[in-house]
């Protein structure tokens, strides 16, 4: 029994060691095989390593040959560590933007989104001029802010809005990711954030970041993500009808006009419930860039249309309309419909004024800031001075019909000493229909000849190394077609208004007479880019800006355009002696709490050329007398030109339609404290039916005088007789037998002047001869430079004739004579004295006698006998006479 049980246990312990055993053997082959693994890999290293330089440098490389690199990114080792890269990447990125969240949600902690729909309110904008003279009260009430029940809100409103501004407004939730991104990668690129914002985002923008929007770098960013965690908020809270309600009551409509029951009134003259297609698709497209999509903003207009029209298409898109109605909605003349922007606003004073300065502060604080109200703007405009500019502009509207057919009048009129705009008209009348509201004073015009003082001229009397410049200078006026021409396809010829050529006429000359061809050639020795630089400088800063090349044409005033108030700044800076200083509209702004958030300060002006050159310019256009070169006694006695008891310095200027009609009429004038830029023309650019300037004339006159006594007079400003006075260096000189005004720096190194002497004959002017008598030779010193555009030798020679010789007289010429004196005693103490003379080659000319040395008569020889009386014993007689040709003969005798 003992060994049956004995016999029973082992086979139990037998399978229980086996099983063990197995066991083991399991996990010694997975052992085994790591083992086997890890020596591979470590020996198709040490292979790899075998294969490769010894030279731990050379090694480096070695590992980054393009096979290699490319065996192992696609292997299974590359593959897993690509995997585990890019996943760390992402929970490294979902850390970030949690954690960037987190930060700035702590930031919203004192907005409530629930208050979203309560933060509209009306506004009030207070503009003065400099003495406290209100000029306009911008009220937020009416037109410009109404706030309405999504059910008055038309559903075309709300489809162009969706289909302009957010296509999948119906389908996220507050933000659009994929725009997000876009519009990160944008920025870290280095471009500006863009393109990323729902109708949501944009709400919570106008409503909580409307002083950060115009911030649209990298630095914007913040904004962006508490606008995306307040947008996530907003649509937990509100549904999408309630959003969009809300979007379309906040949202800029132009100007002030904000809330799209504004604008429908304001525009059309009805309630947004009654808006239809075309209408709403307008309105829709504003909130984009509303400043400049302003339909009052005729230079938006193109825009504003073609983003309507955009609408339109994605409305078809997003199965909204069909192409009929986008067809029938895009034909429709939308901005005729209009209604005149006079209505908005009653009783404003220097109505163009006030909305340039509007304009300007909304683009420097933006549109959402300055609507929000409260702000009392205290600008440069002197009220005085605007009631006279009005009435001249009036007195010129009296005349134009009949002075040149024109239809439309504009005046600028700037502060010397500042810079500061203190009158402002923009057109003949703000209530006349269709153009009376836009700002001529501010528009782009082509300047003519009112150009070349500043493009021109005063470039070409700066200092330079080489040949220099005076007012006194030779410039030939000829003709230049072979130059001016070149390249040019077509019928091209350069002339001036008159159609002659003056030959060689002083600087002087040239720019007091408006000379079109010494202007061009002016401009040729400056260089176009110089010229430029120098007239941007001056103020002129529009004058063939952006790469606008008009080419030698742009030195009178051809192909190229500028604003009356920049020109007439940089009038003001000739005035200030060649010193630039910037346009001023205001001198503060005060927000609703009387803070002071903007104020002028005078600045150091920006010497941009010498005074002395200013000076000279000024000199020109002063003076009276050279401008009767070309025009007579027109602009030299005009009124409107001169004034005897105000000095200033003016210049005019007639623009051409290329069919040889004029079409703008400037005048530009500027006194020691004040530049005036006045506009005549039609208002579309027709052709005049005269080229005179009596209706610029005659706003000048008015204006000129009466802003002078009236306002800077009556301040103590300015006197009677003030003028710009010459800067230090300012020398006179005779040169070239022209007495004028030169810089300091002009003398015979800087003249550019080649001198000799000549011989002359002093009657013919010709050059003298061998057979040329001793009397009537005549050393004369002559000079001469060459024209740096033609490339001739210009010569001055005083009127004498260098090319040609003395053909008057021969070398067998005889010479008259003296035949004999004779002394009669008349018995009564008186003497008669008879000259006989006898004539040569050439006829007897005229005598002198001297008795007993004193001059006793003379005049024309008449006869072969010269007689006249003396009282005095005559002990001494002489007689000289002369013939036509210059020839001398003399005689004496003693009694």
């Amino acid at each position: 029994m003992a060994k049956e049980k004995t016999a029973s246990k082992k086979p139990k312990k037998a399978v229980k060691t086996s099983s063990k055993k197995n066991n083991m053997s399991l996990y010694s082959n997975l052992a085994y095989k790591r083992r086997v693994k890890a020596d591979q890999k470590s020996r198709k290293q040490a292979e790899d390593l075998a294969s490769m330089p010894k030279n731990p440098f050379l090694r480096f490389f070695a590992r980054l040959r393009p096979d290699r690199v490319f065996r192992f990114w696609f292997s299974k080792e590359g593959f897993f560590r690509i995997i585990k890269f890019l996943a760390a990447c992402f929970l490294i990125a979902i850390v970030a933007i949690g954690g960037l969240f987190l930060y700035f949600k702590k930031d919203l902690s004192q907005i409530d989104p629930e208050e979203l729909a309560s933060r509209v309110t009306n506004t009030v904008n207070t503009y003065q001029d400099r003495n406290g003279v209100v000029l306009w009260e911008d009220k937020g009430n009416g037109d410009y802010r109404l706030v309405v029940d999504g059910s008055e809100i038309s559903s075309y409103m709300r489809q162009a809005t969706v289909a302009i501004e957010d296509k999948s407004f119906y389908n996220h939730i507050g933000v659009d990711f994929s725009a997000l991104v876009r519009a990160a990668l944008s920025t870290l690129s280095g471009n500006s954030v863009q393109g990323g914002s729902t109708l949501t985002q944009q709400l919570i923008k106008q409503v909580y970041f409307s002083d950060e929007a115009g911030d649209r770098t990298v630095t914007g960013l913040p904004r962006k993500i508490k606008e995306t965690i307040l947008a996530l908020e907003v649509e937990k809270m509100y549904d999408k009808e309630q959003i969009i309600t809300m979007y379309l009551n906040e949202s800029p409509y132009g100007g002030r006009r904000n809330g799209v029951e504004s604008g429908a009134r304001t525009y059309f003259g009805k309630s947004a419930k009654d808006l239809n297609l075309a209408e709403a698709a307008l309105l829709a497209a504003i909130p984009n860039n509303p400043a400049v999509l302003n339909p009052y903003n005729s230079a938006g207009n193109k825009a504003l249309i073609a983003r309507q029209r955009k609408t339109l298409n994605v409305m078809v898109e997003m199965n909204y309309i069909t192409q009929e109605q986008c067809d029938e909605a895009s034909a429709f003349d939308i901005l005729d419909t209009i209604l005149p922007e006079s209505s908005q606003f009653e009783n404003i004073k220097a109505p163009w004024f006030v909305l340039e300065v509007k304009a300007q502060l909304e683009a420097k604080y933006g549109v959402k800031t300055m609507r929000a109200g409260g702000f009392t703007i205290t600008t440069t405009l002197d009220y005085r001075a605007q009631e006279i500019a009005e009435k001249a502009v009036a007195q010129g509207a009296a005349i134009m019909k009949k002075s040149n057919n024109s239809d439309n009048i504009a005046l600028t009129s700037i502060d010397v000493e500042t810079s500061q705009v203190i009158a402002m008209v923009g057109s003949v009348g703000w209530n006349v229909p269709e153009y009376g509201q836009l700002n001529a004073a501010t528009s782009l015009l082509e300047p003519a000849s009112s150009i070349k003082p500043v493009l021109d001229y005063a470039p070409l009397l700066t200092q330079r190394s080489g040949q220099n410049w005076g007012p006194g200078s030779t410039l030939r006026d000829e003709n230049i077609d072979s130059i001016y021409c070149a390249g040019y396809v077509g019928k091209c010829q350069l002339r001036n208004a008159s159609g002659r050529f003056y030959g060689d006429i002083s600087v002087r000359q040239a720019l007091a007479g408006s000379l079109n061809i010494p202007a061009v050639k002016a401009l040729y020795i400056n260089g176009i880019e110089n010229s430029l630089e120098i007239a941007h400088a001056l103020g002129d800063v529009s004058y063939c800006a952006s790469g606008n090349n008009a080419g030698l044409s742009m030195a009178i005033g051809g192909g190229c355009t500028v604003r009356p108030v920049e020109h007439a700044n940089a009038y003001a800076s000739l005035a200030r002696n060649g010193a630039y200083k910037p346009i001023t509209y205001w001198l503060e702004v005060k927000n609703s709490s009387g803070d002071i958030i903007d104020s002028w300060e005078d600045t150091a002006a920006t010497q941009v050329i010498d005074p002395q050159v200013a000076y000279m310019v000024t000199d020109i256009l002063a003076d009276v007398d050279a401008r009767k070169f070309t025009f007579g006694s027109y602009l030299a006695t005009d009124p409107g030109f001169y004034n005897k008891d105000v000095w200033y310095a003016a210049k005019t200027g007639t623009t051409e339609n290329g069919g040889g009609k004029a079409k703008d009429s400037w005048l530009m004038t500027y006194s020691p404290v004040l530049a005036t830029a006045i506009w005549n023309g039609n208002h579309n650019g027709s052709s005049l039916n005269s080229g005179n300037h009596t209706t610029a004339f005659k706003v000048g006159e008015y204006y000129t005088a009466s802003v002078h006594k009236n306002v800077y007079g009556a301040d103590g400003k300015w006197y009677t007789g003030m003028k710009i006075e010459a800067p230090a260096g300012i020398q006179t000189l005779t040169v070239n037998g022209r007495r004028d005004i030169w810089p300091s720096w002009y003398g015979d190194n800087t003249s550019g002047v080649t001198k000799q002497v000549m011989v002359f004959d002093s009657v013919t002017k010709k050059l003298a001869t061998s057979c040329t008598p001793a009397e009537t030779r005549i050393e004369i010193t002559v000079s001469k430079i060459i024209d740096p555009m033609t490339k001739k030798e210009i010569w001055y020679t005083n009127g004498y004739d260098k090319d040609n010789d003395d053909d008057l007289h021969q070398c067998t010429d005889i010479k008259p004579q003296v035949s004999s004196i004779n002394i009669q005693d008349n018995g009564d103490d008186t003497w008669t004295i008879i000259v006989a003379v006898a004539q040569g080659t050439h006829a007897l000319a005229d005598y002198t006698t001297t008795v007993n040395g004193s001059q006793a008569s003379s005049g024309a020889i008449t006869s072969s006998a010269i007689q006249f009386t003396v009282d005095t014993l005559p002990s001494t007689v002489s007689v000289k006479i002369t013939d036509t040709a210059g020839y001398t003969a003399s005689g004496s005798k003693n009694n």
